[in-house]
């Protein structure tokens, strides 16, 4: 507890020097509930969407992406085939022009659509027996990153620097190399973050590590962290950073979900070392968590099949505030509101 509390006073003043409006955030009341509008209902699983213009963007289980507009009741969606293949789609990003989307396995492939046109193109293909995408991100309208599952020893990473248009595989040489049985998990579209020039990777299987480039996927190292690891359906499976330095990350058991025990992490050195949370207390297995916009990376979210949790002490005492376990994925709004997804459906959510 005392090395919890530690970090807990460090993660306090870092956030206090970086972020003018604390004093005005921690009095505000907690979250203690929400209030939810349905937006989209259908037979799927959504573990990807983003906000952009006003639109939730989403991609689904089936081939099918689209998006809600949030404040109207504008729709649009469009089944995606390869051949005669419908793509099961968990990853999604987005630029000044296009929405990329990843499809996981047969095919690993990455699609886009133009905003302005509706045009839908293949950018890329992994023709690998083996290949299997869990996240995409931008860190610009430029640059980009996927990355996918260990092919010859190391991260399948892939760098875009012309807005997406084409994509190269980041050689095994240059990055550090994978244990065996070790992979990441393509939960919610966040064991993969960037921030700034930034880029975290998450992992879990035998091991539970942080893959983290400081340079925009150019050098890499990676860092242990204390989160369970040693079977196949455990480890991280979801992470956010606050900013370069104050980062949380979670999962847990997939196969054991009640289990809470060395499921959460808090770093303040930008991955480098780790220190567990809430050991034997809150939540099992999460497939999200997100910090909360202009929260000085105190308050935390997190979601899985328990409900949803808030914590508004860098993430060492969670209280429940939705008994809902059918979603997988959110992404924030604003401070108080946020879109979430998962089986069968898209809300809005406010926080009360």
């Amino acid at each position: 507890m005392k090395q919890i509390c530690e970090i807990f006073l460090f993660c306090l003043l870092v956030s206090c020097n970086q972020q003018p409006k604390i004093e005005k955030v921690n009095k505000r009341a907690p979250f203690q509930g929400i209030e939810e509008t349905v937006l989209l209902t259908d037979s799927m699983s959504v573990r990807a969407i983003c906000l952009d213009e006003g639109k939730v963007w989403y991609a689904n289980d089936k081939g099918k992406i689209g998006y809600v507009h949030l404040n109207s009741n504008e729709r649009f969606q469009q089944q995606i085939k390869d051949d005669t293949i419908k793509p099961h789609f968990r990853g999604i990003a987005k630029t000044q022009s296009d929405i990329f989307f990843l499809s996981t396995e047969k095919p690993a492939a990455i699609f886009k659509i133009n905003k302005a046109t509706k045009e839908i193109s293949k950018v890329f293909t992994d023709l690998s027996p083996n290949a299997f995408f869990n996240g995409i991100q931008f860190w610009n309208n430029t640059e980009g990153i996927v990355m996918g599952d260990p092919q010859n020893g190391c991260l399948n990473v892939l760098i875009t620097r012309d807005g997406g248009i084409t994509w190269q595989k980041v050689s095994c040489s240059d990055l550090p190399k994978t244990e065996e049985g070790e992979a990441a998990f393509a939960a919610s579209n966040s064991s993969l973050v960037v921030k700034n020039n930034h880029a975290w990777i998450v992992t879990g299987g035998t091991k539970a590590r942080v893959f983290f480039s400081p340079d925009k996927g150019v050098t890499w190292s990676v860092y242990n962290t204390p989160v369970c690891q040693g079977n196949a359906m455990e480890g991280i499976f979801t992470a956010d950073f606050y900013n370069d330095t104050v980062g949380i990350i979670t999962g847990g058991n997939y196969e054991k979900q009640d289990w809470n025990e060395n499921n959460k992490a808090l770093t303040i050195n930008n991955g480098q070392t780790w220190s567990l949370l809430s050991k034997g207390k809150g939540f099992g297995y999460s497939s999200c968590i997100q910090f909360v916009p202009d929260g000085g990376g105190i308050l935390v979210v997190s979601l899985g099949p328990s409900g949803i949790y808030f914590s508004n002490d860098c993430g060492d005492v969670w209280k429940k505030i939705s008994n809902d376990g059918s979603f997988h994925t959110f992404r924030f709004i604003d401070e108080r509101s946020a879109v979430l997804a998962g089986k069968n459906k898209i809300s809005k959510v406010k926080f009360l």
